[in-house]
C-alpha cells in the first residue's frame, strides 16, 4: 500500500484594500494633472497680474480683459474639437486674416450690407470646413498637410488682394460687435458684446460635448478603429469638427474687426496661439482626452501670461519662443504623468495578481499536506494525479 501523497499548496495573501486618499490629497493630486495644472496656473498668473496692477483687479477692467482674450478663446475653442478628433487645423489664422479683409472690403459705409457679408462670411467658413474635413477622411491625407496647404492659399489670396496693406473700413454697425456693448451697467460700466458672444460660444461648445457628437468624436480620436466597429460615422464626425473650427475662425474673425481694425497681418499666427491653448489645457495632441473647459483655460492662461510678461518688460517678440517652450513643456508633462498613473498599482484582479506573484516566488509561502486545503490556498503543485502516476510506476517496478 502506497503512502499518502504529500502535496504543497501555495497560499496567496488577500490583496489589502488601497488607502483611500483624503480630501486634501485628491485636490492636490487633481491641481498637477494635466487636466487641473491650467487652473492652478491661471489662478497664480491672475494673481501676479493684479500685485502688479492693482486696478486689474475691479470688475470692469477684468471685463475688458475677457473682451480682449474672446477672440482667441473662440479660436481655442474651435481648435479644441479638431484636436480632440486626432487632427490639427492650422488654417484658422489665414481665415480669420480673410475674413477681416473681406469684411473691410465688401461692407465698406453701407449699412446695408451688414447682414448679406456676414452671411458670406459664414458660407465661406463653412466651405473652408467642409473641405478641409472631406480632403482629410476621404482622400486620406494628414490633416496637418490639408489644413497647412489650406493657410497657404487663404493667406497668399489675401496678399495679393491687398497688396500687403490696410484696406476697407466698414461700417461702425459692423464694428460695434467687437468693440461696443451694453452701457450703464452696474458695477461693470460697459458690458461688451464679446464677451456674451464669448458666453454664447461656451455654453454651444459645453452642450456639444456632452451630447452623443462629442462623446463619439473623444471615441474617434482615441480609436478610430474602435469607432467604425461601433457604428460611428468618422467622416462625418471629423468634417463638421472641421466645420466647427472654421466657424470659431470667423466668428474670431468679426470679433477683430472692431476690435483690431481691418489688416492682412490681423489674425497672423492665431492657429498656434490657439494650438498651445488647447495642449496648455491638457488636450493631448493625438486626440482622445481633453475637455472645452481646459482649452478655454489654456486660452486665458495664455493671455494672462503675455499681459505679465507686458508688465515685466519682456520683449514681445519672445512670444514665439514662450509658445514653442510651453508646447514642448505641457506635451512633456503630459505625457510623463500619464506613464506615471499607468505604473501606479491597481485594484481588483490587477492586485490579485500583484499578490499572487511574490508570493509565487517566495518559498515560505510553500506548506501544507496531503488532505489540507486552507481556504484561499491555489490548486497544488503536484496534484493528485501526477502522486498516483509515480505509485503506478513504483508497482511496476516491484514486479
Amino acid at each position: 500500500m502506497s503512502a499518502p501523497d504529500t502535496t504543497a499548496t501555495r497560499t496567496v495573501a488577500a490583496p489589502s484594500a488601497a488607502p483611500v486618499p483624503g480630501g486634501a490629497t485628491r485636490f492636490f493630486r487633481a491641481a498637477i494633472s494635466p487636466r487641473g495644472a491650467v487652473y492652478l496656473l491661471l489662478v497664480v498668473l491672475l494673481i501676479a497680474v493684479a500685485i502688479l496692477n492693482p486696478s486689474f483687479a475691479e470688475p470692469g477692467q477684468l471685463v475688458r480683459y475677457i473682451q480682449r482674450v474672446a477672440p482667441i478663446a473662440i479660436v481655442a475653442i474651435g481648435q479644441y474639437f479638431v484636436i480632440v478628433s486626432g487632427e490639427f487645423d492650422l488654417s484658422q489664422g489665414s481665415l480669420v486674416t480673410t475674413q477681416v479683409v473681406l469684411a473691410g472690403t465688401l461692407i465698406g459705409q453701407d449699412d446695408s450690407k451688414v447682414l448679406p457679408v456676414t452671411l458670406l462670411l459664414v458660407v465661406i467658413g463653412v466651405v473652408v470646413g467642409v473641405a478641409n474635413g472631406l480632403i482629410t477622411t476621404f482622400l486620406r491625407v494628414p490633416s496637418f498637410i490639408v489644413t497647412l496647404g489650406m493657410m497657404l492659399v487663404l493667406y497668399g489670396g489675401v496678399m495679393w488682394w491687398t497688396g500687403g496693406a490696410a484696406t476697407g473700413n466698414p461700417a461702425d454697425s459692423f464694428r460695434q460687435v467687437g468693440r461696443g456693448g451694453i452701457e450703464d451697467v452696474p458695477i461693470l460700466g460697459l458690458l461688451p458684446w464679446a464677451v456674451l458672444v464669448l458666453a454664447a460660444v461656451i455654453a454651444v461648445a459645453a452642450w456639444l460635448s456632452r451630447r452623443p457628437f462629442g462623446r463619439t468624436l473623444v471615441a474617434i480620436g482615441d480609436n478610430p478603429g474602435a469607432g467604425v466597429y461601433a457604428g460611428a460615422s468618422v467622416w462625418r464626425t471629423k468634417t463638421a469638427a472641421f466645420v466647427i473650427s472654421s466657424l470659431s475662425a470667423t466668428v474670431a474673425g468679426v470679433l477683430l474687426v472692431g476690435y483690431a481694425g481691418v489688416h492682412p497681418s490681423v489674425g497672423h499666427g492665431y492657429e498656434f496661439i490657439a494650438i498651445t491653448a488647447v495642449v496648455l489645457g491638457g488636450v493631448v495632441l493625438g486626440g482622445g482626452r481633453g475637455s472645452v473647459w481646459g482649452a478655454l483655460a489654456g486660452a486665458f492662461a495664455l493671455e494672462t501670461l503675455f499681459t505679465l510678461l507686458n508688465f515685466t518688460s519682456v520683449p514681445s517678440t519672445m512670444r514665439d519662443a514662450i509658445q514653442g517652450a510651453i508646447i514642448i513643456a505641457a506635451v512633456a508633462y503630459s505625457g510623463a504623468a500619464f506613464r506615471a498613473r499607468r505604473k501606479r498599482p491597481t485594484s481588483g484582479l490587477g492586485a490579485v495578481e500583484a499578490a499572487a506573484a511574490p508570493a509565487a516566488a517566495d518559498p515560505e509561502h510553500l506548506s501544507g499536506s496531503a488532505g489540507t486545503d486552507p481556504a484561499g490556498t491555489l490548486p497544488p503543485i503536484d496534484p493528485a494525479g501526477t502522486g498516483a502516476a509515480r505509485d503506478d510506476q513504483k508497482k511496476e517496478n516491484r514486479s
